[in-house]
């Protein structure tokens, strides 16, 4: 199994050279796994941007994974790619990136997290937890409830995929959600919209160690 970060930062900013800066100061501040999320942008800007994250990342020996962009994960040679429900499908991608690649998948449901079990992804992002603004058609929110029901639940399955929990979360959730079983949360409003990054994360990373 692949080794997947805990503590996972998506990509924010209004142009792709806010994306930059902000994955610039979340890899100064300590994060190892950065997850580049552009939408309604071309796939020549996508792939600029890219390789001007992967530079970033790589200088500060980040993971980077990219967002839907299938083809920029490779020909930019990124760690990997997180693929929606809308994207490509991920033996697709599997064919495309090779074994030695990351690839992750977004759930809502048990039958989503079922499903892709079963096509071969390294992890699953499972969310939102509650309501954030950075994702447009929000899925329904899950809320501490629905995580202990999903991971109990394929638990039982003996479905044993890292879940990374997803959507709008505060280091104040970290203890709740770290105990229904996920194996890690995915940041985003949380660091970008904070003055003091490098005291956020260490937030993160200090109360996760504690759980």
């Amino acid at each position: 199994m692949k080794s997947i970060s805990k503590i996972q930062y998506i990509s924010q900013g209004g142009t792709p050279a806010e994306h930059l800066l902000n994955i610039k100061e979340v890899c100064k501040g300590g994060v190892d796994w950065v997850q580049l999320r552009l939408k309604k942008v071309s796939d020549e800007l996508y792939a600029e941007t890219a390789v001007l994250a992967k530079g970033i990342c790589d200088a500060y020996q980040v993971k980077l994974i990219i967002n839907d962009n299938v083809q920029v994960a490779q020909d930019i040679q990124a760690d990997g790619v997180h693929l929606g429900k809308e994207d490509m499908h991920p033996e697709q991608a599997r064919q495309i990136l090779g074994s030695d690649k990351i690839i992750g998948g977004t759930a809502n449901t048990l039958d989503d997290c079922i499903r892709l079990s079963q096509v071969g992804v390294d992890y699953i992002g499972l969310g939102p937890y509650r309501f954030t603004t950075t994702k447009e058609n929000l899925s329904p929110v899950l809320g501490i409830e629905g995580y202990q029901s999903i991971v109990r639940d394929l638990v039982n399955r003996e479905v044993n995929l890292p879940i990374i929990g997803i959507g709008g979360i505060q280091p104040e959730d970290v203890i709740h959600l770290h105990q229904t079983g996920v194996h890690g949360i995915a940041i985003s409003g949380a660091l970008t919209n904070t003055n003091n990054i490098d005291e956020v994360i260490e937030n993160f990373r200090n109360t996760y160690s504690q759980v």
